[in-house]
C-alpha cells in the first residue's frame, strides 16, 4: 500500500474520478429504474441524480481509494416496493431494480471499451497526447467489471442478495434469513481477504472486453 504523497495524489487523480463516475451511474440506475416502476422514494430524497455527492459514502467512496483499496461503494439507494405501480409485482420490481446497478456498470464498461478502441483507431499517432484519457478509460473498464461482479454476490447489502431475496421460494426463507445474519462478516472477509473468489469472473469479463477493444482498434 503506497501511502506516500505521490501515491495518494495519483490515486486521487486517476482512480477517484473513475470510482465516482462508476458508483454514481450504478446508484442512479437503481433510482431511475425504481422511479420508472412507480417508486419515487429515491427521487424525493434527492437520489435520482448524477451528482456524485448525493451518492458518495465518506469511507467507501473516499477513504478506501485514498488508502489504495482498488474498489469502493456508495450509499445504497432506498427502494420501497410497496410504492411500485399496481401492475408491477413487488418481487419482480425488486429484481429489476437490483439488476439495474450491475447492468449499468456493464454498459459503462462496454462504452469505455468502445471509446478507448476508437481513440486508438482514429488517433493512433497522437496516443501519447491522450494518455490521460486512455488511462481513465482503461481504469473505467476494469473498475466497472469489478463493481458489476462484486455487486452480484448474494451477500447483504449487495444487489445479489436482493436478487436472491426476490427469487427465493418461501420455504427457504428461514435459512436465508439465518445466513443473512452472518453475511456482513463474509462480505468483509471477501473484501479484505477473498478477492480470488471473484477474480475469475472479473478476469473473464475484462478478457472479453479486451477482445472487443482489439477488434475496434
Amino acid at each position: 500500500m503506497d501511502l506516500s504523497f505521490q501515491g495518494i495524489l495519483q490515486r486521487l487523480l486517476l482512480y477517484l474520478p473513475v470510482l465516482l463516475l462508476s458508483l454514481t451511474v450504478h446508484e442512479f440506475a437503481h433510482a431511475w429504474t425504481a422511479r420508472r416502476l412507480g417508486d419515487d422514494t429515491a427521487e424525493r430524497l434527492g437520489r435520482l441524480t448524477l451528482n456524485p455527492l448525493a451518492h458518495a459514502d465518506p469511507i467507501g467512496t473516499f477513504l478506501l481509494p485514498i488508502l489504495g483499496v482498488p474498489f469502493g461503494w456508495a450509499r445504497p439507494v432506498p427502494v420501497n416496493p410497496a410504492r411500485f405501480r399496481r401492475d408491477v409485482r413487488m418481487t419482480t420490481g425488486m429484481l429489476v431494480t437490483s439488476l439495474a446497478g450491475p447492468f449499468a456498470n456493464g454498459l459503462l464498461a462496454i462504452a469505455s471499451t468502445v471509446a478507448l478502441g476508437l481513440l486508438y483507431r482514429l488517433a493512433p499517432d497522437t496516443a501519447d497526447a491522450y494518455r490521460g484519457i486512455g488511462a481513465f478509460l482503461a481504469i473505467a473498464i476494469q473498475m466497472n467489471v469489478a463493481l458489476g461482479v462484486f455487486n452480484m454476490l448474494p451477500l447483504p447489502p449487495l444487489d445479489g442478495s436482493r436478487i436472491v431475496d426476490a427469487l427465493l421460494p418461501a420455504r427457504f426463507r428461514p435459512q436465508w434469513e439465518s445466513f443473512s445474519r452472518f453475511a456482513p462478516f463474509l462480505l468483509l472477509a471477501i473484501v479484505f481477504l477473498g478477492w480470488r473468489i471473484i477474480a475469475v469472473p472479473i478476469g473473464a469479463g475484462i478478457e472479453l472486453l479486451e477482445r472487443l477493444l482489439h477488434a475496434i482498434a
